[in-house]
């Protein structure tokens, strides 16, 4: 059975959580928290958080060991953007987009 844990509207672009994603797709759990752990993006940081919710939905909802864990899906879509505007040369303005992320970790007994 498959266990898992979302996270809407993280504010990091999804370009950035993809990255770290592309790590942990298809690991075990405990390598997928070590190589998180080591990891030097942000993006891992809310990476891990999500992880270890699916981790914890798993072993109280289905009583698994999170030891006999694999990461099954490792999904990050994009959410809201929020709009924004930068003054420059001539009165005028640049755009700026401030995007936001759904984060989408399923993990399933080996």
């Amino acid at each position: 059975m498959q266990y898992k844990a979302v996270q809407r509207n993280a504010r990091i672009s999804p370009r950035k959580v993809r990255l770290s994603a592309d790590l942990i797709r298809g690991k075990r759990v405990e390598d997928a928290l070590n190589v998180l752990e080591f990891d030097q993006r942000r993006g891992s940081y809310f990476l891990r958080k999500v992880l270890q919710s699916a981790v914890a939905n798993a072993s109280s909802v289905g009583g698994v060991d999170p030891l006999d864990l694999k990461v099954t899906e490792c999904r990050v879509d994009e959410g809201w953007t929020m709009k924004r505007y930068q003054p420059v040369a001539r009165g005028s303005a640049h755009p700026i987009k401030r995007r936001c992320s759904h984060i989408v970790v399923a993990v399933e007994k080996e």
